[in-house]
């Protein structure tokens, strides 16, 4: 398949990814199907892209026009079937189980037409762990988005060593087309570039404060303070989602049969037990959307 040919995309998984890559490409003129496996999920998911693209107005990055335009052209299903009719790429965005990624490859494989490409926008596997699931191996490979994808337009293209020549060019030459800043990855390796040294910094701040050696605030102080940034590593959490960072975290826990990391896992789901989420329900580590950091004096300890 020629980029020319590719009109047409189908998001698995209605989440904050999925919604932010939907909007992404549909800004872009192509034609968008989100797909959820739960009904119930699909009218707050439309929502929060509608909201999305109404941000991007307020602030002078979309014409009213534009916004119009791409929001006509991204359609909501929870039937499979009618999802996978006519897809040419397939991005998949579900949670950070292997299983239930394969599962959904699986599934899928059998409703879209042969020449659909199939990419997984996990943020911790590697695509080798999923390659046989979709039964069409030569058109599969990461293609791994961050938040928020029109900001930080960066996103990862990782074969794995069945990837096809002609796959990896197709998606360097679609990430081009919906104004991303392509990265190949000439080998498979765990958590892509960006995500490899966002997770060394996560892991030790969760570590932290885990143990007791510092309060969430002034780690976060820390960094801050030392690199000039305007959030640090949990206000970036928070973006990412606690639920997110907990499934990585436990995965790997359990995968590495690392103590300190399940130490981890067990302090973000004291917080995702009391529904403290993140951004997207508005508490997390921090209460949005006016969060402490990004108030005046925080640095100092003044508020």
């Amino acid at each position: 398949m020629r980029i020319e040919q590719l009109q047409r995309v189908l998001i698995v998984g209605s989440g904050t990814m999925g919604q932010q890559i939907a909007l992404r490409c549909a800004m872009h003129g192509y034609d968008v199907v989100l797909y959820d496996i739960a009904p119930d999920a699909l009218p707050a998911a439309v929502a929060q892209v509608k909201a999305y693209a109404a941000q991007l107005v307020a602030a002078g990055r979309l014409a009213h026009q534009e916004s119009d335009a791409a929001l006509v052209r991204i359609t909501a299903t929870s039937d499979a079937a009618q999802a996978a009719a006519g897809a040419d790429l397939l991005s998949e965005s579900v949670p950070e189980d292997p299983k239930l990624k394969a599962a959904v490859f699986a599934q899928f494989n059998e409703l879209c037409p042969p020449h659909t490409v199939f990419t997984t926008n996990s943020s911790s596997l590697v695509p080798s762990m999923l390659a046989e699931a979709t039964a069409r191996p030569a058109q599969f490979a990461a293609l791994h988005f961050h938040q928020y994808v029109w900001d930080s337009n960066v996103v990862d293209i990782m074969p794995h060593p069945g990837t096809s020549p002609q796959t990896v060019n197709l998606l360097l030459a679609f990430a081009r087309r919906i104004g991303q800043i392509p990265i190949l990855c000439e080998k498979e390796s765990y958590g892509y570039v960006f995500n490899a040294m966002l997770n060394a910094l996560n892991r030790a701040a969760v570590s932290l404060a885990a143990r007791g050696v510092a309060s969430v605030e002034d780690i976060d102080r820390a960094w801050m303070g030392v690199m000039k940034t305007s959030v640090g590593p949990f206000g970036i959490l928070d973006v990412v989602g606690l639920e997110t960072a907990w499934d990585i975290t436990t995965y790997w826990a359990k995968a590495l049969s690392d103590p300190e990391l399940q130490a981890n896992a067990d302090f973000l789901k004291g917080y995702i037990d009391r529904g403290r989420l993140g951004v997207k329900n508005g508490r997390g580590f921090y209460t949005y959307p006016d969060p402490a950091y990004a108030r005046p004096g925080f640095l100092s300890g003044d508020n």
